[in-house]
């Protein structure tokens, strides 16, 4: 299995870190990180483990449970592609 990763998800990854890095508690950055890591390890070993996306029916959605971001994905062949890192109080994605 391979994951490859949306310019959006590169970004999303990158703003992340910048919010953490400049937060009182730079350390939660780091316990963030490892999850989304732990997610998306999860769902290259298992694609079809995230709920199906209702408006977009090749996308899933695994959320990070411990913390408020939605990894979104795409099945792909033998692997997975990362499409959006969103964080779950933001209004629905709508895809684009």
């Amino acid at each position: 299995m391979s994951v490859a990763y949306s310019r959006r998800a590169v970004a999303d990854l990158r703003g992340i870190a910048a919010y953490y890095a400049g937060s009182d508690n730079p350390a939660v950055g780091e316990q963030v990180a490892a999850r989304i890591r732990a997610v998306i390890a999860r769902v290259e070993r298992l694609p079809r483990s995230g709920r199906p996306v209702g408006q977009r029916p090749r996308v899933r959605v695994a959320p990070l449970l411990r913390y408020p971001y939605l990894v979104f994905y795409e099945p792909k062949g033998d692997g997975v592609r990362i499409l959006h890192i969103r964080h779950s109080a933001r209004r629905p994605w709508s895809g684009d």
